[in-house]
């Protein structure tokens, strides 16, 4: 196996000599498209020398490029023609030759002319429509799912697509000003606006909308020529698999320290969706995450700083979005956000901090249930600081918690993994080592088929195992990488119950960083960098972590379960396998699973608070990409249907008692008396939060049945 210093060092030479060499077979005169030829080919060859499971660059390759480039560019079908399509497909089963150096590029500026094109015809299109009013008495429908479209066949066809499209987003907006108006103060500017001005004002809000999100995100200055063809090759890594990019060669830093710095203001990254901006990733500690209401994919509407009128940020770009949410220390920003799960709306208001990293560290309590202590730690990643050795790591927290819990003489302990999207390797494994004997956590193999275990099992690195009492690690689908392997060893070992969604996120990828070519003068690569995928996780039972994760041994109904986001979603994922299982000495357990598996799901099915979950579940399944009424009475029924469905972040409101917590002595006073008010704040709060999430309780109950004889739980059956 290469090692993984030498990698980098391969990627400067054989990058080099790859464009030498594609040099000489460039067909165009232009500098410009023959460097981008010369780039397209030498990607295409690393792709099948070094990717742990390259795709043939064939005819149906060529066609699979085709039809996501032309999507990328067109993400709701709103720009190109069936016309354009025509006439383009001459290059469908001619792009894999252009990559592999035997045509000349001609499908890309061919369909980057047409783009253009079309963003000039679109404005006088949406601008026309919006003039007008709508008839929202007419029973008319509009798909917002792109993928169930056609494209518009001609140039009317586009406007009719256009005119319905319109009249939804208007509708949207209407149908909000009608509620502000309706719970608006008698005194308010807004309660004596008619009807038609107040859709007047949708329409212009619509307008804005559009004219903001074509500047925005087509902006000649932002979407330049590096930039759309950056989007064509990541087009090409992406069908290779998910997680394999193509960085350009710009100066990305001030990228990095933009998104870096969205960590010091509500503790969220942000990315886009759909010409929404939305939340990609919660950090723990951070304003966000303590609200327990933001979630993954969440979109944000609307930004208002202090006391100023809210700016509507759809169309934004996410830099843009960024910069305008974040804010100097402690002042306010409030956000309109829109839930992933359900589509409602809600607005929060947020105290802009810095993260510090204590309130993102490992923390345990107690519940105290009868003449049980159940121990639980909260690990919301496995962080490491390799730039600072003298930066607590996940493992040597995990290690301090456990030997409170074990102080606190605990019987039983819960590990919450939830939304953990990993992280740290090495301290992964080591943690593994702390609940089972020395032996292999997991097993990593390339592409030529070299295999290897890995685990806390290396000469004077092993530290034994800290705990050996019952275990339950909670997980849900935003479990992710380190996550799983964690989850997956406790479960092949039989050292631990999986309790959570069906399954946790399934990425069992190894990356790494490329960069192409040597460093310029600001020391950044000269073809720019390709992050590819080169090996891939499986279980000690020979099983993989990819796509199909770590599947629950007692599933909980979880509300994110309909968004169907997980890594085996995407359709470029790579496939699950599996290699030879290695050696390992299953725990010995004392309780019987079966039993409290089967007392564990009876008692879920039976749960009013579950049950409401698993409704939801099937009504937004159902309707999720249905088509949408643009009657104003039938949208209004729809959207006050949707709003009694039950959604996580109100569950708690509707669950009204509580466990009994204590934290571990060693902790009283970082709860109690820490002489940061806000920090002792945030404990208490948290504490709070714990006690009554119904899922944690569901949890408790499952470690009461494993903590009893194994005959109590045959005879409760």
């Amino acid at each position: 196996m290469m090692s993984k210093k030498a990698r980098p060092v391969f990627g400067v030479v054989l990058i080099g000599a790859i464009l030498s060499v594609c040099a000489c077979k460039a067909h165009n005169n232009d500098d410009t498209l023959s460097r981008q030829q010369q780039l397209l080919v030498g990607i295409g060859m690393i792709l099948k020398q070094r990717h742990y499971s390259p795709k043939p660059i064939d005819n149906a390759f060529s066609e699979n490029v085709f039809k996501s480039f032309l999507s990328q560019l067109d993400i709701e079908k709103n720009l190109f023609l069936q016309t354009d399509i025509n006439s383009l497909n001459i290059y469908k089963d001619k792009l894999d030759d252009e990559m592999n150096g035997d045509a000349p590029m001609l499908f890309y500026p061919a369909v980057i002319n047409i783009f253009k094109q079309r963003l000039e015809d679109v404005k006088s299109i949406y601008t026309s429509i919006l003039s007008h009013s709508f008839d929202f008495t007419k029973d008319e429908t509009y798909q917002p799912d792109a993928d169930s479209l056609d494209y518009p066949k001609d140039a009317e066809a586009a406007k009719e697509a256009w005119r319905l499209r319109l009249k939804y987003r208007t509708l949207q907006s209407y149908y909000d000003l009608l509620n502000q108006k309706k719970s608006a103060k008698s005194t308010d500017s807004i309660k004596k606006k008619t009807d038609e001005q107040l859709q007047a004002e949708a329409r212009e809000q619509v307008k804005t909308y559009y004219d903001r999100y074509f500047k925005s995100r087509f902006n000649p200055k932002t979407f330049d020529v590096t930039a759309q063809f950056s989007l064509y090759m990541n087009t090409i890594t992406h069908l290779m698999d998910p997680h394999t990019d193509y960085f350009a060669p710009v100066d990305r830093r001030s990228f990095n320290e933009e998104m870096s710095n969205s960590f010091y203001g509500i503790g969220a990254v942000l990315g886009s969706k759909n010409g929404l901006v939305t939340i990609d990733e919660v950090r723990a500690g951070g304003a966000a995450w303590k609200s327990k209401k933001i979630s993954v994919g969440d979109a944000i509407l609307k930004v208002a700083n202090g006391s100023d009128s809210a700016i509507d940020i759809s169309g934004y770009e996410t830099l843009d979005a960024v910069k305008l949410i974040r804010g100097s220390k402690g002042s306010t920003v409030t956000l309109t956000m829109k839930k992933a799960s359900d589509g409602s709306v809600y607005v929060i208001k947020l105290v802009r901090e810095e993260v510090k990293i204590d309130q993102a560290r490992a923390k345990s309590i107690i519940f105290n249930v009868g003449d049980k202590k159940i121990g639980y730690i909260n690990l919301s990643e496995f962080y490491a600081d390799f730039q600072n050795a003298q930066t607590p790591t996940c493992s040597q927290d995990m290690a301090d918690e456990l030997k409170k819990l074990n102080n606190a003489k605990i019987d039983g302990l819960i590990l919450d993994l939830q939304y953990n999207p990993g992280g740290s390797l090495q301290d992964v494994n080591k943690i593994i080592g702390y609940f089972v004997p020395k032996g292999p956590a997991v097993q990593v193999r390339d592409r030529d088929g070299n295999e290897q275990q890995l685990g806390d099992s290396d000469g004077d690195n092993y530290t034994g195992t800290l705990y050996n009492g019952p275990l339950i690690v909670m997980v849900n689908e935003f479990s992710a990488s380190a996550s799983e392997i964690f989850a997956a060893a406790m479960q092949d070992y039989h050292r631990a119950i999986i309790v959570g969604s069906t399954s946790t996120y399934g990425k069992g990828t190894v990356q790494n960083q490329m960069p192409l070519g040597k460093p310029n003068v600001d020391g950044d690569p000269e073809f720019g960098s390709l992050k590819m995928t080169i090996e891939k996780f499986y279980r000690i039972n020979g099983g993989s972590t990819q796509q199909k994760g770590v599947a629950s041994d007692i599933v909980l109904p979880d509300p994110y379960e309909v968004l169907k986001d997980r890594e085996i979603d995407d359709p470029n994922s790579l496939p699950w396998d599996k290699i030879n299982p290695a050696r390992y000495t299953i725990w010995n357990n004392t309780y019987n699973k079966d039993s409290i598996v089967k007392r564990a799901q009876e008692r879920i099915n039976k749960d009013p608070l579950f049950n409401s979950i698993v409704k939801t579940n099937e009504w937004l399944d159902k309707n999720q990409n249905a088509s949408i009424s643009l009657n104003l009475k039938k949208y209004i029924d729809h959207q006050e249907l949707s709003k009694k469905l039950i959604g996580k972040e109100n569950l708690d409101s509707l669950n009204k008692d509580s466990l009994s917590v204590t934290v571990p002595p060693e902790n009283y006073n970082k709860y109690y008396n820490n002489p940061d008010a806000s920090t002792s704040k945030l404990y208490k709060d948290w504490l709070k939060s714990v006690s009554k999430d119904i899922f944690i309780k569901e949890n408790v109950r499952i470690m009461q049945d494993m903590l009893r004889k194994p005959e109590d739980n045959i005879a409760a059956k």
